[in-house]
C-alpha cells in the first residue's frame, strides 16, 4: 500500500508540476510559490483557504476587465480564477471551505466561457427525473457535426476538459464534456450500473440536429477510462470510437491492486477518499471489498462486441496496471494500442495528439468512408 505523504512532500510535489499536469497546468509558479509558504498544514480547510486568495486576486482582476469590455484580458484573468479555486477544492470538496471552493470554480469558469470561440453552452441533460449538467462545444461550420463525449477521473472534473476540448475543436471534432458518474455535479455515484449516464448523454446528443448521430465517440481519462471502455460495449452501434486512457479494466479492481496503488507515491494527496467519495464509500477496507464487482471481465463484458476502441497508458502506471490494456486486447474485437513511456495515461508530449488523430480519423474520415 502507498504511503501517505508529508506536507513538504506534496509542497514539492505541486512546484513540479506547477505550469506541467493535471489542475497544476495553467498554474504560474509566482502565485504558486507564496501559497506553498503560507500553507502550514495538510488541514483540508486551511488548503482551501490559502489557494482561494491567490483565485480571488484574479477573480477581481477578471471582473474589472470585463466592465471595460477587455474580452482577452477577462477570459485570461477568469480562467486562472478558477485554476486556482480548482486547486482549492482539489483532489476532492470534502470538507465545507472545498466545496465552496468548488462552486467559485465552476462560476469562474463559466464566467470564462462567455469569451469562448467557438461558444460553450451549458447543457442539463435529463437523467430519469435528475439532470446532468455538461458542456456542448461545436465547431463553427454548416452540417451535422460529430461530437466527443469528453471527461476525466476522480478528482477531474468537466471543466478541467478545457485544454483537451480546445485540441479537439482545432481538428473540427466536437466536445461534450460532462462529470464521470460520482464526481463533480453527477447526480449519481458510481456503481455497477452507473454508465447509464452516458447512455443518457448520448440519447440527447442523438436528438440534437446539429450533431451527426453516425459519428459521436467517447473519451475517458484515468478513471473514467473505465466508463468509456464499458461503454464501447455497452453502446457497440450507437458509438462510433471510444479511447480508453489510463483507464482500469479488471486487475485494477482486484482487492490486492486497490491496497497497493491506494496512496501511490504519483498520487499528490487523499487518493483513498478520491476513490471512496466517487462511489459512496467511506474507506480503503470498503473500496476493497465493492471494487471487485465492477471488473469488466467479471461482469462479462469483454469478449461482446464493441465499437472501435484505442487504449492508452504509460507502461509503469503506478496507479492503474498496464496489464489491464493489455487484457482489452486478449479479447473480443481487434482494437488500437499505443503505450508510452512513463507513468500514470503514459502523458508524454506525443500522446494527445495521437488521440487526437485516431478520433479525426474514426469521426470523420472513416465515417466518409462508411
Amino acid at each position: 500500500m502507498g504511503r501517505i505523504k508529508s506536507l513538504e512532500e506534496i509542497k514539492a510535489m505541486v512546484r513540479e508540476r506547477t505550469g506541467k499536469q493535471n489542475v497544476f497546468r495553467r498554474a504560474k509558479r509566482e502565485d504558486v510559490e507564496p501559497v506553498l509558504v503560507r500553507l502550514t498544514s495538510k488541514d483540508p480547510e486551511v488548503w482551501a483557504a490559502e489557494w482561494s486568495r491567490a483565485a480571488k486576486r484574479y477573480e477581481e482582476q477578471g471582473n474589472a476587465h470585463h466592465e471595460r469590455g477587455e474580452r482577452e484580458q477577462a477570459r485570461e484573468a477568469y480562467l486562472m480564477s478558477y485554476t486556482y479555486y480548482t486547486i482549492a477544492r482539489y483532489p476532492v470538496p470534502h470538507s465545507p471551505g472545498k466545496k465552496e471552493c468548488f462552486r467559485k470554480s465552476l462560476e469562474l469558469f463559466v464566467k470564462a466561457s462567455r469569451y469562448f470561440d467557438p461558444p460553450m453552452e451549458e447543457l442539463r441533460i435529463p437523467h430519469g427525473e435528475k439532470v446532468i449538467p455538461a458542456y456542448l462545444r461545436l465547431p463553427r461550420g454548416e452540417g451535422k457535426r460529430s461530437v466527443v463525449i469528453n471527461f476525466g477521473g476522480i478528482d477531474s472534473y468537466k471543466a478541467e476538459c478545457l485544454p483537451y476540448d480546445e485540441s479537439l475543436l482545432e481538428a473540427g471534432l466536437g466536445t461534450c464534456a460532462v462529470d464521470m458518474p460520482g464526481v463533480g455535479e453527477s447526480p449519481i455515484k458510481g456503481s455497477t450500473t452507473a454508465e447509464s449516464l452516458f447512455t443518457s448523454v448520448v440519447d440527447y446528443l442523438e436528438k440534437r440536429p446539429e450533431i451527426d448521430r453516425e459519428r459521436i465517440g467517447i473519451l475517458g481519462r484515468s478513471f473514467g477510462g473505465y466508463w468509456s471502455a464499458k461503454m464501447a460495449f455497452v453502446e457497440p452501434e450507437r458509438l462510433r470510437a471510444s479511447v480508453v486512457w489510463g483507464g482500469g479494466v479488471h486487475y485494477f479492481f482486484q482487492e490486492e491492486w486497490q491496497r497497493k496503488s491506494t496512496n501511490a507515491d504519483s498520487y499528490l494527496m487523499d487518493h483513498e477518499i478520491a476513490r471512496a467519495m466517487a462511489f459512496g464509500l467511506q474507506n480503503l477496507e470498503e473500496i476493497a471489498a465493492y471494487f471487485p464487482s465492477l471488473s469488466l471481465k467479471t461482469q462479462g463484458w469483454l469478449d461482446r462486441p464493441s465499437c472501435p476502441m484505442l487504449l492508452v497508458n504509460g507502461k509503469d502506471d503506478l496507479q492503474t496496471p498496464v496489464e489491464d490494456l493489455y487484457i482489452l486486447l486478449e479479447h473480443g474485437s481487434p482494437k488500437a494500442a499505443r503505450v508510452f513511456p512513463g507513468g500514470h495515461m503514459g502523458q508524454t508530449p506525443q500522446t494527445f495528439p495521437t488521440i487526437v488523430r485516431w478520433l479525426k480519423r474514426e469521426l470523420t474520415e472513416s465515417a466518409l468512408v462508411a
